[in-house]
């Protein structure tokens, strides 16, 4: 039964053996030539102000998670749609509740980043 992944570490063994020594190659050839301008912190062509320490705007975790809610719901309802019929007549009513129960906790997300302001883009 191993015997069969054998071809699959080697492949895997090379490509990470190849990826470290490109890596290290270009640190090692590559010009080494720091100045300030190089090291200093970028933050969109501007000084930055401040420190790291500062807070962050709720609106910007808000965002995050709505990106993570819609992805969560297309990678799972895609296919479980795709497959309805067949999933429904093999395992019956219990298909349908457990993706309501998904949904169900979904939209509490959904809800929870209303309350929150989160739908106000101003």
């Amino acid at each position: 039964m191993i015997e069969e992944y054998i071809p699959v570490f080697i492949v895997l063994l090379i490509a990470v053996g190849f990826a470290g020594a490109v890596v290290f190659s270009s640190k090692l050839f590559g010009p080494q030539r720091p100045n300030s301008e190089k090291t200093s912190t970028y933050e969109s062509g501007m000084k930055p102000v401040g420190t790291v320490r500062e807070r962050i705007s709720i609106k910007y975790y808000l965002v995050a998670m709505f990106f993570i809610i819609f992805d969560l719901e297309v990678i799972f309802i895609y296919p479980w749609a795709v497959e309805f019929k067949r999933l429904f007549g093999e395992h019956g009513i219990s298909v349908f509740i457990s993706m309501f129960i998904f949904l169900v906790v979904l939209e509490l997300g959904y809800l929870y980043a209303y309350k929150k302001g989160g739908f106000k883009w101003d």
